[in-house]
C-alpha cells in the first residue's frame, strides 16, 4: 500500500480520510470490545460482564464484586437548638446549620442531642 503525502492533500481530503479512519477504528474497537467480553464470560461464566449499553445491574457489582452491604440506621447525635428537627448523626458531610454554628465560636459538644435536652436554655439566640 502505498503511504499518501499528507502535506500535500488538501483539508477537504483530510477531512474525508480522518473520516474514513475514525469510522474503520471504530468498527475494529467494537469486535475487539465483543471479542474480549467473550473471553471474559468464558473465564467467569457465573458472572458475565454486561454490556455498557446494559444498564440494568445484577446480583454483583461491577467486575464481578459483590454488591455493597447495606449499614445499620444511625441514631441522631446532636441537633440544631433553632430548629431541634434537624439533626446529624456525626457521619458525612456536616450539615449547614452546624458549620455556621461552629464557624461563629460554638462547640460540637454543645450540639450533642444529650446535652441539648439538659441545657436547651444555654444554647438558644
Amino acid at each position: 500500500m502505498r503511504k499518501p503525502d499528507l502535506e500535500t492533500m488538501s483539508f477537504d481530503e483530510l477531512w474525508q480520510l480522518h473520516e474514513e479512519l475514525s469510522q474503520i477504528l471504530a468498527e475494529r474497537i467494537t469486535v475487539e470490545k465483543n471479542a474480549l467480553e467473550e473471553r471474559l464470560a468464558q473465564l467467569n461464566p457465573k458472572d458475565p460482564i454486561q454490556s455498557t449499553s446494559d444498564n440494568s445491574t445484577s446480583s454483583t457489582g461491577a467486575f464481578g464484586k459483590p454488591p455493597r452491604r447495606s449499614y445499620p440506621a444511625v441514631a441522631p447525635k446532636y441537633a440544631n437548638p433553632a430548629a431541634p428537627g434537624e439533626t446529624w448523626s456525626g457521619r458525612g458531610k456536616r450539615p449547614k446549620w452546624l458549620v455556621q454554628a461552629l464557624q461563629t465560636g460554638h462547640s460540637l459538644d454543645e450540639f450533642e442531642i444529650e446535652r441539648f435536652a439538659k441545657h436547651s436554655d444555654d444554647l438558644l439566640p
